[in-house]
């Protein structure tokens, strides 16, 4: 028999609390993934397609140590950016859509280095768009009251719906809405390492990844928690400690943008894992963090 789902008082507990030489290892990966996605985006030009660019990301990593994927890189490029009438798995898919200048894209990679998972996200423009300029800068409210909201023990579903009230508050769709399970984050453990020579994927899901979230799956449905965090009844608990994988996507006039990153949670506190990623130096240098009269 399942166990009760867990009231909002209740401690939950993940199967997996990463150690901190497990997290500087994680940390270490994330910085790599960033790296490859900053690597491939200078190099793109008008005419390149969304299935090049995956590939580029993909070339850049795996020469740079990368073992397997939780899932293998992702582009997209203009309006595909928001995932506007995405309905299916198949329509995230790269492409054969063309950059174009002034053109926003967003790189995605999700990297396994020695077991060790990131999962990321990296929003620019070829060129200038001042709209993709405004997203981006409104992102990082996000990132902030996210953080605050776990540190107060807030339930994750009540933080999934700060989120869309949020966006809906800036004037932007939640177009994160659009994933599978409408999903605004989900959980990260490391992978057993693989054996086989060459990374083995499904719709770009590597199948260890796979594994590892039903098992995740599995353990949450019977201590009353999901592994998927979203606005819906799912959701309805406390924090659970762990690693999760947080992507807030906002929509706008056929722009979209997205930051990814890995947010720690323990029992007692949460922090990211990293501070030092391209979004972060740019609101850094934009003047935009610290986040002021942060809206809760």
């Amino acid at each position: 028999m399942l166990k009760k789902r867990l009231s909002l008082q209740e401690s939950v507990k993940t199967g997996y609390i990463p150690t901190p030489e497990d997290l500087e290892q994680f940390r270490h990966v994330q910085r790599l993934a960033y790296a490859a996605a900053e690597a491939v985006a200078k190099e793109l030009k008008p005419g390149i397609t969304e299935k090049q660019a995956a590939r580029m990301q993909e070339v850049w990593l795996l020469d740079h140590g990368v073992t397997d994927w939780f899932h293998s890189p992702f582009a997209w490029f203009g309006d595909r950016t928001a995932f506007y009438g995405f309905k299916i798995a198949l329509q995230f898919l790269p492409t054969n859509r063309r950059l174009e200048e002034n053109m926003p894209f967003i790189l995605d990679n999700a990297p396994v280095v020695n077991g060790y998972v990131a999962d990321i996200g990296y929003s620019s423009v070829l060129g200038e768009n001042k709209v993709l300029d405004r997203v981006i800068d409104d992102l990082a409210e996000h990132r902030a009251m996210i953080l605050d909201l776990i540190k107060q023990r807030r339930p994750m579903r009540e933080v999934s719906q700060a989120v869309d009230l949020l966006i809906a508050k800036q004037g932007y769709e939640a177009r994160h809405k659009a994933y599978p399970f409408q999903t605004l984050a989900h959980t990260v453990e490391p992978m057993p390492i693989r054996k086989s020579a060459k990374p083995h994927t499904l719709f770009k899901f590597g199948f260890q990844a796979v594994e590892s979230l039903g098992k995740m799956a599995a353990i949450g449905l019977k201590q009353g928690w999901s592994p998927i965090w979203s606005s819906n009844a799912s959701s309805n608990h406390p924090p659970v400690p762990g690693l999760w994988a947080v992507e807030p996507h906002l929509g706008f006039q056929g722009v979209g943008a997205k930051f990814e990153e890995l947010l720690v949670i323990t029992d007692t506190d949460a922090y990211w894992l990293d501070d030092e990623s391209p979004h972060m130096r740019r609101w850094k240098e934009r003047g935009l963090w610290p986040v002021k009269n942060l809206t809760i």
